[in-house]
């Protein structure tokens, strides 16, 4: 088996609060791509344009691809819908696109560069994500310094309780000092 692959999936939901709507991995597809140390790929679903996503344990050697409501929507996928579905090596640093704003920062701050790499690959990842979700450039901007200085402040031990207490801090500023 080679990259890319390609396999017909259909969407489906689980009913807990953890995961919700997902397309099951094949075992023989799902078995390569652990067998390769991965869990991590770019994933296409009818032939539109691929995302990152990751190889998701349910139990039991079954494994699935979450699909979010973006996808979805995107895609026009209800429960029960098949769909075609592409996956291939993500190659990226992250797994994920850094954000412009985030990478400047780092770039120009040494310190928490250091501290930013020196977490886990999850830990960068949700960093990321929480600077990539915001869609007002000068909000991801504000995420980005606030993460930076919390990693410098907290020498590198990152406190999502703390940082979340952060943000809303800084949500609290008169507009023009946030």
């Amino acid at each position: 088996m080679n990259y890319p692959i390609r396999f017909v999936g259909t969407l489906e939901k689980y009913e807990n609060n953890l995961w919700n709507y997902h397309i099951k991995v094949p075992a023989e597809i799902s078995s390569f791509i652990r067998d390769q140390d991965r869990k991590r790929f770019m994933c296409s679903l009818n032939e539109h344009p691929s995302f990152h996503a990751s190889l998701m344990p349910a139990g039991e050697n079954v494994y699935f691809i979450k699909i979010n409501k973006e996808l979805r929507d995107l895609h026009n996928l209800v429960i029960g819908t098949s769909a075609t579905v592409i996956l291939d090596e993500d190659n990226s640093q992250y797994g994920m696109p850094m954000p412009e704003e985030l990478r400047e920062l780092l770039d120009q701050e040494p310190e928490g560069n250091h501290y930013f790499h020196q977490l886990t690959p999850g830990k960068q990842r949700s960093l990321i994500y929480i600077v990539d979700k915001v869609k007002n450039v000068d909000k991801r901007l504000g995420k980005a310094m606030i993460i930076t200085a919390h990693l410098i402040e907290q020498k590198g031990n990152l406190d999502f309780k703390l940082l979340n207490q952060e943000f809303k801090d800084n949500n609290k500023l008169p507009r023009g000092l946030n």
